[in-house]
């Protein structure tokens, strides 16, 4: 089998291969499925393992010390000769994985073979094809986890841990400094227990991820913002804990902590940073430091840990494998959302080169995955396909209210001014009669001001409250980067506004949910997503020729999608989601209105080292629809062709220039070709303005918008379960 190593005297990383381990009583063998990089934890030891031997000395004091301790007892020769073996030899990586039981050892009795599993341990859940792992440091997966996301258990369980270390309770506010992986799922956990949360980091992309993520409010720990915050929310007094998640050499945490925690506060040390307690700082408040030991009571025990004796929940209620337990029951129940911090899932095979693109700085992450090339769906526990909930859209919301006055123009605003905004949607509106451009909203100035100028608009601002509050406006466009889009359309509905969204709707979820409880909350369904395609004039009249069915049919959408430029905000999938949630919608609303119906089912693949997929949509009359969306095609080739083959007859769609209809009398009905490829955002615009003059209902259902979102979402629990994915209303 193939495992990772490195060689601590040279740095040397490698892919060996290695015995497979033996299953010994009192465990099982575990093929891995996916494993974690922990890429503060790991990182910070490969990154020692290419130091000088004085910078080894320098950054692991400890260990020095057990070397002169060794010269007084052994002599200078024997130690030397000890040390130099130890570190010219290879050692594991890897300490959180997923996998399916392979054999059961002796005295085990809560697990078979096939059962999917979650391991813990830097000796027992390596990155490595196959690991033995005791009892104490395994627990059976939730049916509903996809393995990607239970290899987080370990990860999660010292976020967990360090979160019970500070007794958080209802209500109160609490300051996590580090947003990497650890003060991510830390913000999650305390945000799910019902506790305020302000986040400190320099890196303006972790902090919006943990805005996105339920924090309050996150920034700079170095600028006011993020004392500003803590002072509005405790009313002066300072947080109740503070959780230091940070690494690195600085004393600033620790100084933060000290600051802006309240008198008789306590501050948790679950990272690995400087530690220079300012004394008077801390005397006066009196806080309470504490410590955070990894995964909980258990760990470094080896009774517990090898041996497997348990310790009575009576005296112990959170061990380390209780941990692990209640960490995947609340990813399983939605509580805690990891998928957001997976930057990358590289090939088992690609580790060596992963490892030093996260050491040289080339990769920026978060949390990578080792796929290996067992697939779960293979050999999983479970053959029944997983069911994704679509919410429900809300009764009662009102779908045909006159918003505006008769004979007065449609005023609109604009949330965003980007490129898309300004090439493909304000030139139809701006020269549209009885429409109005009222206002423009951008994060700077200069962008709206040079939208103002270019459209007409009667203002240009950046406060986004007085536009929601201006009673004058109709409609409110969110025209802004994806990760914005869910937030932002719920507050335009709580303001009583017509929306239209770019897509897309939302990301994950949790803000589909947000989005349609802001629905419910105003009695506003007013919505309207930028799916464009259906109301491009070749798309709809070759519909109308090829007329109803009467049978099943088959779609075939081919989306020659391209490479994106380096630099472009898509790749940002850490804040951004991937290009698929951002874009797919596009084409799951097309097929979805060609067929006449919303997808019951998702299935995806994903060929290993590019971004293509291949999605299959299963419709209720036994249709289907599969989706190649690609990324390593020819660029000359047409962007999007689509064939639709039903009762006899082939509709064909060759990238908006031309659209022809066979049937069964060998007949070809071309439409014309068009002087530029129109796509359908003018139609879509007429149609949303028309509805916002009329107050009749919006173009597009609202259960509809819903629909080919969660199937767009669905993709992800797809690729990550490799099984169909069933979509059902949620009760």
């Amino acid at each position: 089998m193939k495992q990772v190593v490195q060689n601590y005297k040279s740095g040397e990383l490698a892919l060996l291969d290695v015995p497979v381990p033996g299953c010994k009583p009192g465990g099982v063998l575990v093929r891995t499925a996916y494993s974690l990089i922990s890429t503060g934890t790991e990182l910070m030891k490969v990154s020692e393992a290419g130091m000088s031997m004085l910078g080894k000395a320098r950054s692991r004091p400890d260990q020095v010390a057990k070397v002169v301790q060794s010269v007084a007892t052994n002599g200078v020769p024997a130690t030397y000769r000890k040390v130099m073996g130890k570190l010219d030899s290879y050692t594991p990586l890897g300490y959180s994985l997923c996998g399916v039981v392979e054999q059961v050892g002796d005295g085990i009795d809560d697990v078979k073979a096939g059962d999917l599993v979650a391991c813990a341990g830097n000796e027992h859940a390596l990155h490595a094809e196959l690991n033995w792992v005791p009892k104490n440091l395994y627990t059976p997966v939730p049916d509903s986890l996809a393995p990607r996301h239970a290899a987080f258990g370990t990860v999660g369980s010292i976020a967990l841990q360090g979160v019970r270390q500070g007794e958080s309770r209802l209500g109160e506010v609490a300051l996590v400094v580090g947003l990497g992986l650890i003060g991510q799922l830390v913000a999650q956990l305390l945000t799910a227990s019902g506790v305020r949360v302000v986040g400190a980091d320099p890196d303006p992309a972790r902090c919006e991820l943990a805005e996105r993520l339920g924090a309050v409010a996150c920034g700079d720990p170095a600028s006011p913002a993020v004392e500003s915050a803590v002072a509005e929310l405790t009313d002066g007094h300072g947080v109740d804990q503070v959780y230091l998640a940070a690494g690195g050499g600085s004393n600033q945490p620790v100084e933060l902590a000290a600051r802006l925690c309240r008198d008789r506060g306590r501050v948790v040390d679950i990272g690995k940073c400087r530690l220079d307690l300012p004394w008077n700082a801390y005397y006066e408040k009196e806080l309470d430091v504490r410590f955070s030991r990894s995964y909980g009571p258990g760990r470094y025990d080896p009774e517990y840990e090898i041996e497997g004796r348990d310790y009575p929940i009576g005296y112990v209620r959170w061990t380390e494998r209780r941990n692990l337990a209640c960490f995947l029951d609340l990813v399983a129940r939605g509580r805690v959302d990891v998928e957001p911090l997976i930057t990358r899932t590289a090939d088992f095979d690609d580790a060596v080169e992963t490892y030093q693109r996260l050491k040289d700085g080339e990769l920026k992450a978060l949390a990578v995955l080792f796929r290996y090339p067992e697939q779960v769906a293979e050999d999983g526990p479970s053959a029944d396909a997983p069911v994704v909930s679509v919410p429900v859209v809300p009764g009662g919301a009102r779908s045909s209210v006159p918003v505006r006055a008769a004979k007065t123009p449609v005023r609109l605003a604009f949330v965003g001014a980007g490129n898309y905004a300004t090439s493909m949607l304000l030139p139809h509106l701006a020269r549209r009669d009885g429409v109005e451009l009222s206002t423009v909203v951008t994060t700077t100035a200069l962008s709206a001001a040079n939208a103002q100028r270019k459209f007409g608009f009667r203002e240009a601002t950046t406060d986004l409250d007085a536009v929601l509050g201006d009673a004058s406006v109709d409609a409110v466009f969110v025209v802004t980067r994806h990760s914005s889009h869910a937030e932002l359309t719920r507050k335009a509905l709580l303001a009583g506004k017509a929306v239209f969204v770019e897509k897309p709707l939302a990301l994950t979820s949790q803000e589909l949910t947000g989005v349609l409880d802001a629905v419910e909350e105003s009695g506003n369904d007013r919505l309207q997503v930028g799916f464009n395609r259906r109301f491009a004039p070749l798309l709809q009249e070759a519909g109308k020729r090829f007329g109803a069915r009467t049978g099943p049919a088959s779609l075939r959408y081919l989306v020659n999608a391209g490479r994106l430029d380096h630099g472009s905000w898509y790749l940002q999938q850490g804040t951004e989601g991937s290009r698929f949630a951002g874009e797919g919608g596009h084409f799951v609303d097309t097929a979805s209105w060609l067929l006449g119906a919303d997808p019951v089912s998702v299935y995806a693949l994903a060929p290993s080292g590019n971004e293509d997929l291949q999605v299959v949509l299963g419709y209720p009359d036994g249709s289907t629809a599969t989706i190649s969306y690609v990324t390593t095609g020819a660029a000359g080739f047409p962007k999007e062709t689509l064939d639709l083959v039903a009762d006899g007859k082939v509709l064909q769609l060759d990238d908006f220039v031309r659209s022809s209809v066979y049937d069964g009398r060998k007949r070809w009905v071309s439409s014309r070709l068009p002087k530029a490829r129109d796509k359908g955002q003018a139609g879509e615009l007429a149609a949303f303005v028309r509805a916002v003059r009329s107050g009749g209902p919006m173009p597009v259902p609202l259960r509809s918008l819903v629909a080919t979102t969660a199937a767009t979402l669905a993709v992800r629990a797809a690729l990550a379960g490799g099984a169909p994915v069933t979509l059902a209303e949620a009760r």
